[in-house]
C-alpha cells in the first residue's frame, strides 16, 4: 500500500474553545474518562427522523462544567466506551424532555440511563406553563437559543462548525438549570415526586409497530367503512415500500390526508385520480400507476376479509361511578390550584376513572389501583378517600 503524508482520517478531531467534536474511537475513549469522573452532566441528542425512513441518532451532546463534547456516532463504529457513563448511577444525567432521547439511545446503542433528571418534567412539576427549552432558557438565563439548524438533516456529513456549536448549545446550561430547579423543588417539597417520575422515564423503550395494521396509526381512519379501510391499508402498505426504497419518511412520500381522500374516493382511472386532487402532478407522474393498483387491490378484497377498525368496548358504569369521578376531580382541581400546578400532572382522567370504579375505602386499598405513583398516594391518598367518603 502506498505511503502518504496525510494523517489517517480517524485522528481528526475538531476543537472550538472548550467544545470538542468527537469522531474517532480514541477521542471518545479519552473524553469518556472525563465524564466518568463527573458528578453531573448535561445530555442531548440530534436525530434525522424528518429526513429518513428509519431514524437514527446522529449526534450525542454532553457537557460537564465548561467542557462540551459533541459525539458523532455515525463516524465511530463502536461507541461502547461512552456507555458506562450513562449506566453509572453515581453520575447524574440531565436531559430536557428525555422521553425521545431515552428511547432513541436504547434503540440504537442499547444504552440504559441510570440517575436521570429531566428539567422539562421538573419545570412542569413546579407549575411553569411554558416548558420548552427555549422558553425555559430565556426565563432562567435571559438566553435566546439559536434555532438556525433546528430542522437540518443531522445525518449529512461533513457537519459545519455552526451545526456543531448549535448541537452544543442545548447542553451548556442543563446542569446549572438542574441545580436551580432542585432548589425550587426542595422548597415546594416535590423533589421525590420528580425523582419517581424520572426513574420511570429512564425505563421507557422504543416500540416497533409489529404486525398491527398500518391504518391504526392514521387519524381519521376510524370513521371509514370497512371497504375504505381495505383501500387505505393497501395504500399505506404501498407508501411503506416506497418510503423504505427511497429512504424517506412516509409523510414525505404521501400525506395521511391524501391517502384518506383516496381511500374515500377510490379512483380507478388516471383521470379520476387527477380530478380528486389528492396527489401533486409529480406524485401522479411517479406513482400514479402504483396508486391505482393499490386501490384496485383494496377494492378486490373479499367481503369476509375486509379489515375492521378496532373499537374499544365502552365501559358501562354504574350510576354512582360518575359521581365518584366528579368528587375526585373536584378535590384534585382544588389541590392543583393550591399547589399552582396543571391538574392532569397531579392525576389524570384514566387514573381517576380507575379509582372511581375501584371505590377504595382506605389508602391501602387505593395503593393497589392502577398505576398510581407513590408520591400521588402520599400526597393525595387521604384527600381522595375523604372525597369519596363525602358522597351522600
Amino acid at each position: 500500500m502506498a505511503q502518504t503524508n496525510e494523517p489517517p482520517l480517524f485522528f481528526v478531531t475538531i476543537m472550538i474553545n472548550n467544545l470538542h467534536f468527537i469522531e474517532t474511537p480514541e477521542a471518545l475513549e479519552e473524553i469518556a474518562d472525563v465524564f466518568l469522573n463527573a458528578d453531573c452532566i448535561g445530555v442531548d441528542i440530534e436525530a434525522d427522523s424528518m429526513f429518513h425512513f428509519r431514524e437514527k441518532v446522529c449526534l450525542i451532546q454532553m457537557s460537564v462544567g465548561d467542557l462540551i463534547a459533541v459525539i458523532d456516532p455515525l463516524a465511530i463504529d463502536d461507541i461502547s466506551s461512552i456507555v458506562p457513563v450513562f449506566e453509572d448511577s453515581s453520575i447524574r444525567k440531565i436531559f430536557h424532555g428525555s422521553d425521545y432521547d431515552v428511547r432513541s439511545l436504547s434503540r440504537d446503542f442499547d444504552i440504559t440511563i441510570r440517575n436521570l433528571f429531566d428539567t422539562e418534567l421538573a419545570s412542569r412539576f413546579l407549575g411553569i406553563a411554558e416548558t420548552g427549552l427555549g422558553s425555559v432558557m430565556k426565563k432562567r438565563f435571559g438566553i435566546e437559543l439559536d434555532k438556525t439548524y433546528q430542522k437540518k438533516d443531522w445525518s449529512k456529513r461533513p457537519l459545519t462548525p455552526g451545526m456543531i456549536e448549535y448541537g452544543a448549545g442545548d447542553v451548556i446550561y442543563l446542569p446549572k438549570l438542574a441545580a436551580i430547579l432542585d432548589e425550587e423543588l426542595k422548597e415546594k417539597g416535590r423533589t421525590e415526586w420528580v425523582a419517581e417520575e424520572c426513574l420511570l422515564l429512564s425505563g421507557v423503550r422504543h416500540q416497533e409497530s409489529g404486525e398491527t395494521a398500518l391504518f391504526i396509526r392514521v387519524k381519521g381512519a376510524g370513521k371509514l367503512d370497512r371497504r375504505s379501510l381495505a383501500v387505505l391499508e393497501a395504500l399505506l402498505q404501498l407508501r411503506f415500500i416506497i418510503s423504505e426504497k427511497k429512504d424517506r419518511p412516509p409523510f414525505k412520500v404521501f400525506s395521511n390526508a391524501s391517502l384518506l381522500t383516496l381511500a374515500k374516493e377510490k379512483p380507478l382511472t388516471a383521470g379520476r385520480l387527477k380530478t380528486c386532487g389528492a396527489l401533486s402532478p409529480r406524485q401522479m407522474a411517479s406513482h400514479g400507476t402504483q396508486i391505482l393498483q393499490a386501490i384496485e387491490e383494496g377494492n378486490a378484497l373479499p367481503e369476509e376479509s375486509l379489515p375492521q377498525y378496532p373499537r374499544r368496548k365502552r365501559t358501562s358504569f354504574k350510576p354512582d361511578i360518575p359521581q365518584r369521578m366528579d368528587a375526585i376531580k373536584e378535590y384534585r382541581d382544588r389541590l392543583a390550584t393550591t399547589l399552582e400546578m396543571d391538574p392532569p400532572i397531579l392525576i389524570n382522567k384514566a387514573l381517576m376513572t380507575a379509582i372511581a370504579v375501584g371505590n377504595p375505602t382506605t389508602v391501602e386499598q387505593l395503593a393497589t389501583i392502577g398505576n398510581l405513583r407513590k408520591w400521588q398516594i402520599r400526597t393525595m391518598g387521604e384527600g381522595i378517600i375523604n372525597a369519596l367518603d363525602s358522597i351522600p
